[in-house]
C-alpha cells in the first residue's frame, strides 16, 4: 500500500516521516513557506552569535509576492546568496528566520498552521503576518552603516 498523495503530488505530510537530508528536491522546496523573510539582510553579533533580522530586503526580493525575483539565477546577481540545503542545513539553519520550516523541522519541531503545507494555501503565511509583505526595503536606498536602525522582532 503506498503513501496518500496531496493535491501538489508530494506524499501526504512527508515532512513528519521524511528526515530533511533524505528530501528530494521537490519536497525541499515545498517546505519553503514564502515568508521571504531568508531574503531580509541579517547583522550578526561577533562575540555572541546571535544574528537579527533586518527590514532591509535582498535587491532581488519581490516585496509584493516575498519571493526572490530571479529565484533560479540568484546567483549570477548576489554571488553570496546562501543556497540552503540538506547536506549543509547543520551549519547554516542558525541564521534562518526563527519561524522557518527548515529551522523548525532540523530543530525537531512542528510545523505551524499557518504554514502552506498545512493550510493547504500560498496566502496562509501572508493572513498569519509573518512574511513582511509590503514592509521591507531595499538595501539600495539604506546605507548598510544604517542595517542597526533597521532590525525587527520576527512576527511568531
Amino acid at each position: 500500500m503506498s503513501d496518500p498523495i496531496d493535491r501538489n503530488g508530494l506524499t501526504a505530510r512527508f515532512w513528519e516521516t521524511k528526515p530533511l537530508k533524505k528530501m528530494n528536491p521537490r519536497e525541499w522546496e515545498a517546505l519553503c513557506d514564502g515568508c521571504g523573510k531568508c531574503c531580509l539582510n541579517k547583522l550578526e553579533d561577533a562575540e555572541t552569535g546571535e544574528v537579527a533580522l533586518t527590514r532591509i530586503a535582498c535587491r532581488l526580493l519581490d516585496d509584493t509576492t516575498c519571493r526572490c525575483a530571479h529565484y533560479e539565477n540568484r546567483h549570477q546577481f548576489v554571488p553570496d546568496c546562501i543556497v540552503l540545503r540538506p547536506d549543509n542545513i547543520d551549519r547554516n539553519a542558525y541564521w534562518m528566520p526563527e519561524t522557518c520550516a527548515y529551522r523548525l523541522l532540523w530543530g525537531g519541531q512542528p510545523l505551524p498552521d499557518w504554514h502552506p503545507l498545512i493550510s493547504g494555501t500560498a496566502e496562509s503565511v501572508h493572513d498569519a503576518g509573518i512574511s513582511l509583505i509590503g514592509q521591507t526595503l531595499s538595501e539600495f536606498d539604506v546605507p548598510e552603516e544604517d542595517w542597526e536602525e533597521h532590525i525587527i522582532e520576527e512576527p511568531t
